[in-house]
């Protein structure tokens, strides 16, 4: 019990372990994801408003590019100040498609970028106008559109928002690199803990595994001292095995000295008597009378009797004393056998029989006659007044659970069923225990020692039989005999 209690302390100990250890591996996994989500997220922050910023110096250095090009041409008249100004021009338009796909997380600074792109888009008017117009030769019309300063002013405007946008920028990334170095400083920190905690961990693995070496060196050395106790006592039960497989031995030569003495020497009185009672009532019948012969009758009936009661208790002692070694046994063949012994008795019911394929099985084949003669003949004698006896057989492989293995086995069920006078099931048992009669011999003839006779032969053959009856409503014979019916033998016998 002791053992059993330290065996449990263990294993607490080391589930606990398990569950800090994961714990401590699941703290540290978050720690390091929230760590990496934060840097990832930081870090494309950073990108985005470093994307905006550029593509918004971009675009305003493209609108000053564009104006230069505008001015030179109209003050000059040269051609030369249009190719920066087309270029320009081209320019912007891809550049404010550009800013439109980006964003902010400002707040309000996306209203300000859809602003500047609207005075953008005016500024590109205003310059296409004049230049148009000088184009056209209206030079002077021209000049006058550029000293209204209405380009100027939306310069100007771009130029603030210009300014206004990327200062709020300038501010979002300056407080991002604070972000990310409080970031960075956060993961030392994680690096720190986890280095700790693995530190700890091995530690602590350490310490576990010399304590369980030493447990396991303390469990192995009970071990070896059970190993011990145990082989003295498997010794010691080996040798009173031998002297119970020695008297075991002498009690079967007993026995069959036994069988040999009721064969001959019971057998031989009662020879005597039946013998000399047919003389009695040959030579003096006259003189004897009627209550005499019935008498000499009584008489020979009850010599008869031991006599039957000697060869059938002769019968159920040498199922294993005097049993054959197991052979591949058809029980198709032998039902075929039996009913041909019984067909006399058969006709006078008028049995009906139905017999199914039955197995090729490991047995003593004439020991399986005689539990399938004891079973047959007994279905139709035991049969109703007025009804034709009906018996079947059936069979079926089945898995089922041994207790004594503790594991599912294989069996070959064969069933007999008959729609006889029956019996209470609670008689069910008694039935199989020798001389135990249900019905008087006036009845029914026999000497109630056929079914302890057929329980013996399937108990040789590791196998059981078992009854279910009513009274009035037939019987059914379940046997059951395991695949391995050798093996079972093997180790019933030995």
């Amino acid at each position: 019990m002791s053992k059993q209690k330290q065996q449990g302390k263990a294993n607490v100990t080391w589930a606990a372990f398990i569950v800090v250890v994961l714990s401590i591996i699941v703290g540290n996994a978050v720690l390091a994801l929230n760590t990496i989500q934060g840097l990832t997220q930081t870090q494309k922050s950073l990108d985005n408003t470093n994307m905006l910023t550029t593509a918004i110096e971009q675009l305003h250095l493209s609108i000053v590019q564009a104006e230069s090009g505008q001015r030179g041409y109209l003050l000059t008249e040269e051609t030369d100040y249009l190719t920066p100004y087309y270029d320009a021009i081209g320019q912007i338009e891809a550049q404010t498609d550009h800013v439109k796909s980006l964003h902010s997380e400002i707040d309000g600074q996306a209203e300000r970028i859809a602003q500047l792109l609207v005075l953008v888009d005016s500024k590109i008017k205003e310059l296409k106008q004049t230049v148009n117009l000088a184009l056209d030769d209206k030079e002077r019309r021209a000049i006058y559109v550029l000293n209204t300063h209405k380009g100027r002013e939306l310069y100007k405007q771009i130029r603030e928002y210009v300014n206004e946008i990327q200062d709020r920028e300038l501010l979002f990334k300056v407080s991002h690199f604070s972000k990310l170095a409080q970031i960075k400083n956060e993961a030392k920190i994680t690096f720190a803990i986890t280095a700790i905690t693995s530190l700890l961990l091995i530690i602590g693995m350490f310490v576990m595994t010399r304590l369980n070496l030493r447990n396991a060196a303390k469990y192995r050395f009970e071990l070896e001292k059970q190993n011990e106790t145990l082989a003295t006592k498997v010794s010691e039960r080996t040798q009173e095995l031998t002297l119970y497989s020695d008297e075991l031995s002498r009690s079967n030569r007993e026995l069959e000295e036994f069988a040999f003495v009721a064969s001959h020497d019971l057998q031989e009185p009662l020879r005597k008597i039946q013998a000399f009672s047919d003389r009695l009532e040959t030579m003096f019948k006259d003189e004897l009378g009627e209550k005499g012969i019935d008498y000499i009758g009584r008489m020979k009936n009850a010599a008869q009797r031991m006599s039957n009661l000697i060869n059938d208790l002769l019968e159920f002692s040498r199922i294993t004393t005097r049993g054959k070694d197991f052979d591949d046994t058809n029980l198709n063949e032998v039902v075929t056998d039996i009913l041909s012994d019984l067909e006399i008795a058969i006709k006078e019911s008028d049995a009906q029989i139905d017999v199914e394929d039955l197995p090729v099985i490991q047995a003593d084949k004439s020991q399986m006659q005689q539990l399938f003669l004891n079973l047959l003949s007994n279905a139709v004698k035991f049969r109703r007044p007025g009804v034709s006896p009906h018996i079947k057989i059936s069979y079926q492989d089945k898995d089922i659970f041994s207790e004594d293995h503790n594991t599912n086995l294989s069996f070959q069920v064969i069933t007999i069923e008959d729609n006889g006078i029956g019996f209470s099931q609670d008689y069910a048992d008694k039935i199989f225990v020798p001389f135990q009669r249900l019905h008087g011999r006036s009845q029914y003839k026999g000497t109630g020692i056929g079914l302890s006779v057929c329980r013996r032969i399937v108990e040789r053959h590791g196998g059981t039989i078992t009854a279910k009856s009513k009274d009035g409503e037939g019987a059914t014979f379940i046997i059951k005999l395991p695949v391995e019916a050798a093996l079972f033998t093997l180790q019933g016998e030995a």
